[in-house]
């Protein structure tokens, strides 16, 4: 029995060797239940059952919980050694750590030393969120990126190709009509282009409040949306390099749109992007001597790139605000038609 997040490095043919229950220890007491041998027995099936409805000791209420109480004394097992004559085993064996090594031990010096056992299976315990085969895991956790290339050499990714097809048209698509309406536009002021989608007697009225609008929360969501949407957007398995990419132009076009409907400081509102661009690269850099000196890299890039965001928030919201008070206010057009 196994889970689904376990990375085979080579063949464990010789599992089929160990006894009755054979499982490895990744914490110090309780065996992990990622990956375990269990020779079937319709007598340990119904001896089973029977403790379920008997509501019997269960730590985590899971599955982990139930078969540590169902088999207590595995830690006090043997150690399993395959014979080398193919025999089966019988009883129970534990595993050596090497079919059931933890991810998070391989963060620490970026490579894997562990002496005892073969280095077969690797598991990736942890938040659901950040399991290897989705796309956003690497390079926030860099092993995710073996799993994708043994997931190349076996099923592919033909699934997830005709809607990065789509996505990757529909954004080239919008970069050039965004190209188009800015070389139309570009002997205009820098009036938002949305005051011309409004009409005309609406916004002599309201266009004060409008512009408020726009400043205050159209135009946060429209650049925190830029980035958030073609992620939302990239199939959920894809190849990481494959997702980052295509994430980050669909970034790129939807800024470029925002910029130009909205009439933003170019500088300013691309920073975030560049900066993102930064932070990945950090990340994803294969020179680091250990897990250590990585942790404190990106830590040192947080605190490089702080003070860009907040000039980007800074510059945005000056800009929309020397925009609107160059707009007359409610009052003063009313004066203006009295006069």
């Amino acid at each position: 029995m196994l889970d689904a997040d376990n990375l085979f490095l080579k063949k464990t043919d010789e599992l089929f060797q160990c006894g009755q229950f054979c499982a490895a220890f990744i914490d110090p007491c309780i065996f992990h239940t990622g990956l375990f041998v269990l020779q079937p027995s319709l007598d340990v099936f119904n001896d089973m059952v029977k403790r379920v409805m008997e509501m019997a000791e269960n730590r985590d209420g899971a599955d982990q919980g139930f078969l540590a109480a169902y088999f207590p004394d595995l830690l006090d097992m043997p150690m399993f050694h395959p014979p080398n004559n193919g025999s089966r085993l019988e009883g129970k064996f534990r595993l050596p750590f090497g079919y059931q090594m933890d991810a998070s031990y391989y963060y620490l010096r970026l490579k894997w030393r562990v002496p005892c056992g073969p280095n077969s299976i690797v598991t990736f315990p942890g938040a659901s969120w950040l399991k290897p085969w989705y796309w956003w895991s690497w390079p926030v956790l860099p092993l995710g990126l073996s799993w994708h290339d043994l997931r190349a050499s076996t099923i592919g990714y033909e699934e997830e190709i005709p809607t990065l097809i789509i996505q990757t048209t529909f954004y080239i698509t919008l970069m050039l009509c965004v190209i188009v309406s800015m070389w139309r536009h570009r002997h205009e002021d820098d009036t938002p282009l949305c005051k011309f989608w409004v009409p005309k007697s609406l916004w002599a009225e309201y266009g004060f409040y409008i512009q408020g609008f726009i400043e205050k929360l159209l135009t946060p969501l429209c650049i925190v949306g830029s980035f958030i949407l073609p992620m939302t957007m990239v199939p959920i398995t894809s190849h990481p390099l494959v997702g980052w990419t295509l994430s980050m132009f669909g970034a790129l076009v939807l800024l470029s749109a925002t910029v130009h409907v909205l009439r933003l400081p170019f500088t300013a509102t691309f920073t975030p992007w560049l900066l993102s661009l930064g932070c990945l690269v950090v990340m994803a850099s294969p020179y680091y001597r250990n897990g250590l000196i990585r942790a404190l890299a990106i830590v040192g890039y947080t605190a490089f790139a702080s003070p860009f965001l907040w000039w980007t928030v800074t510059q945005v919201t000056k800009s929309k605000t020397v925009r609107v008070e160059k707009e007359p206010s409610r009052s003063q057009s009313l004066i203006m038609k009295i006069c």
